[in-house]
């Protein structure tokens, strides 16, 4: 039997990229070596995600191999965070330098001309214009400033892979080489362009410099869900306290906690109660109750009373770590949308050099001046720059899923962001997506009343639905416990009975607990007088199960999980929006007709009496019908469903599973923010709309004003840095809204 093969997911930090064509050619790469099974290149967050084989290739090779194309390449773990973030601070403030350096030489060259086209005439102005001041002055800009250009498009050449760099080496080479020769060697002294081909260089600089800026801040996310990471934690070890680093906690370390303190990670409390600020995690802005039992979550806020819970997950595995692990893997992200951008990218430098030399042919033979060629030909290339494409798309989805999680809505990549924009049909499962999914007995009556009294009708009940995991389950031993039934009746041959029930063998006697349908298949028949009341309960959106042995009913009880206050506010804004709402439910139709009539839903909107494993049939039958279809649920039965619909929503109050299903997670449960995630979806695509069509209209309305001369090489050179900082700055713009 031939082994299975072992998948690895890593995430690549790069550097060097300048252009939409480096993180191009770093992709296709990537794409090439052995093993790899699909690699994601972003330029806004300058990471590589890879998925590889083991065995078949490694990081350190696939880090060789960017090398090898002229990039660097470190790992973006845990341990290496740090140094990448020292690392990036270094190239900003080289960055920082060097643009001040570059302004300085350039300045009294644009003064100096600034000054000649005024009408100055001074023995400054004279200086500053003489060929060998202007040759010290732009020398360090060209070769030193400048040596970035160069290298990075001596690495493009190399690989065939032309970007900005070849661009922009070209373009102001052409000018400074044209004003040496202008200025020392021609017969007469013709113009010199020292001044374009340095401010050209430092104003690309300076929108580089911008750039990495407005970068910084698109991750602004990703970094405030860092800064809410403990740094230490008070454990009781053996009776005694003591103060450790987070990285030092242990599973099943007794954890203190006191008001106003951060809680260090995820456990269970033991002691104690208080309210807890889980706003951070959930955007839910009330503090949330908390008692012996209940769970809470690293980097929340204890608000009022000292608390000792027990630490059942540390390090990467809490819920804050995996949080920010997710929003780090969707800023990564491409959304489809950019496949545009990314093909026009990889064709548009070959492109620009054809046009270039085109300007330069027909300008100098038609004017016969090749001055003014050469001229033209430099603010073809400097105005040309794909950056602003590569940029269009990931910028804005950074921004635009950084501002989900700021409010509780974790979207795993730029796809499932696009695809939420497309959603109008969208089913929601009833338990713990509608209502709060905490259930609670309403009724319990005996109707053997001759064989059982209520106390052991009830503790038989309790005693089999122990056994059991279902939240009504949960209910039921919870009631008894109220009444101080025992619930621990020895029980043998226990079984679970998928969406009707369970049975189980108490004292020799074989019983049923269940639906009506259950009981039916046993043989089992009801009283007309019990239907009747169970009938009038169903109607008031209560379950009603039975207990049952082989030969009758023994006893019902009713059971009611309360509406969400906010689910029929959802509905109605989401029928508003275009979508269709549905509801799922394994209850029976009246209890579902009462529910959704609560909420807004009209009967053909409600599928009563589904079954877990049906529920992902219902999925596909509504994408038959043309829908794009959204599913949101909690728990485990929901995540076929969740994979199955095109855009799966996993309400965060449920189950893990239900959470890596999905493609977009609510983290407090509260099906408003399904409206807030469709309206962030909209948003976020208008501003990648607006963003391609500037950086498309720009490149092709420049291209030719520069080739006909109507734009200066330093006008054009202004252009083309300040065009990603525009895109950036719109993409940014996303934080101001309100979803």
């Amino acid at each position: 039997m031939a082994q299975a093969e072992k998948i690895d997911v890593e995430i690549l930090a790069i550097t060097g990229m300048t252009c939409a064509n480096c993180s191009a050619r770093v992709e296709k790469e990537l794409k090439e070596q052995p093993g790899v099974k699909s690699a994601t290149v972003n330029l806004a967050t300058e990471k590589a995600t890879v998925q590889f084989e083991e065995g078949i290739t490694s990081v350190d090779r696939l880090i060789n191999s960017i090398e090898h194309i002229g990039y660097g390449a470190i790992l973006y773990d845990d341990a290496h965070k740090q140094k990448i973030a020292d690392e990036k601070a270094r190239e900003v403030a080289s960055m920082k330098r060097d643009l001040i350096i570059s302004a300085l030489l350039t300045a009294p060259m644009m003064i100096g001309m600034i000054l000649m086209l005024l009408g100055v005439h001074h023995p400054v102005v004279a200086f500053l214009h003489k060929p060998l001041v202007q040759l010290i002055l732009a020398t360090p800009v060209q070769f030193w400033i400048g040596s970035r250009y160069y290298k990075g498009a001596y690495h493009a050449i190399k690989t065939k892979a032309p970007n900005m760099d070849v661009l922009v080496a070209m373009g102001t080479s052409a000018a400074y080489l044209l004003s040496v020769y202008n200025g020392f060697f021609a017969g007469h002294h013709g113009d010199l362009y020292f001044e374009s081909s340095a401010t050209i260089i430092t104003l690309i600089l300076l929108g580089k410099y911008l750039e990495q800026n407005a970068k910084s801040r698109t991750g602004n996310a990703i970094k405030q869900l860092m800064a809410l990471q403990a740094k230490r934690a008070t454990v009781i070890r053996d009776g005694v306290e003591k103060d450790i680093a987070i990285e030092e906690v242990l599973l099943h370390d007794l954890v203190r906690v006191r008001p106003g303190e951060q809680i260090p990670v995820d456990g269970k409390m033991t002691e104690g109660q208080t309210a807890v600020d889980e706003s951070m995690l959930t955007g839910e802005s009330l503090p949330v109750d908390k008692q012996v039992g209940d769970t809470v979550y690293g980097g929340t806020i204890n608000t009022n009373g000292t608390i000792v819970f027990e630490a059942t997950k540390i390090g990467s595995d809490t819920a804050l770590s995996r949080i920010i692990r997710m929003v780090e893997e969707a800023q990564g992200s491409k959304a489809p949308i950019q496949a545009v951008a990314d093909k026009v990218s990889g064709i548009f430098v070959p492109a620009v050099l054809v046009i270039a030399l085109v300007t330069l042919l027909v300008t100098g033979f038609l004017t016969n001046n090749w001055e003014t060629a050469v001229i033209h030909s430099v603010a073809v290339l400097v105005i040309a720059c794909p950056c602003a494409l590569g940029l269009a798309t990931p910028t804005a989805i950074m921004v635009g899923t950084g501002l989900g999680a700021k409010n509780g809505i974790l979207i795993k990549g730029g796809e499932s962001l696009e695809s939420a924009a497309n959603i109008n049909g969208l089913i929601v499962d009833k338990t713990g997506t509608v209502t709060h999914g905490k259930p609670s007995v309403t009724d319990f009556e005996v109707i053997a009343e001759d064989r059982y009294t209520k106390t052991a009708a009830l503790e038989i009940l309790a005693s089999l639905e122990n056994l059991s995991e279902h939240p009504l389950a949960q209910a039921i031993t919870g009631y008894a416990k109220e009444k101080n039934i025992a619930i621990d009746l020895p029980v043998a041959q226990f079984q679970a009975i998928t969406g009707a029930g369970i049975s189980g063998e108490v004292s020799g006697t074989l019983f049923y607990v269940g639906t009506k349908r259950l009981l039916a298949a046993h043989g089992v028949s009801l009283p007309p007088a019990v239907e009747r009341e169970a009938a009038q309960m169903e109607s008031q959106g209560k379950t009603v199960m039975y207990l049952a042995d082989d030969t009758e009913a023994v006893a019902f009880v009713s059971v009611a999980d309360k509406v969400k206050e906010t689910s029929r506010q959802a509905i109605l804004a989401l029928q508003k929006q275009g979508v269709d709402v549905y509801m799922l439910t394994g209850d029976n139709k009246r209890t579902a007709q009462y529910i959704g009539e609560q909420v807004g839903l009209d009967e053909a909107h409600i599928f009563a009496e589904v079954l877990p494993e049906d529920k992902a049939e219902y999925v596909k039958k509504l994408k038959t019908e043309g829908k794009f279809v959204a599913m949101a649920g909690d728990g485990i039965n929901d995540a076929p469903a969740l994979a199955n619909a095109d855009v799966g929503i996993a309400m965060g109050t449920g189950t893990d599973i239900a959470m890596e299903t999905a493609d977009v997670t609510i983290m407090n449960g509260d099906l408003q923010n399904i409206v807030k995630t469709i309206h962030l979806s909209h948003l976020t695509m208008k501003k990648i709309k607006q963003n391609l069509f500037w950086a498309f209209v720009y490149n092709t309305v420049g291209i030719p004003f520069a080739a006909l001369g109507y734009l200066n090489p330093i006008v054009a050179g202004a252009a083309m840095a300040f065009s990603s900082v525009s895109v950036l700055t719109n993409s940014l713009s996303l934080n101001r809204k309100k979803i």
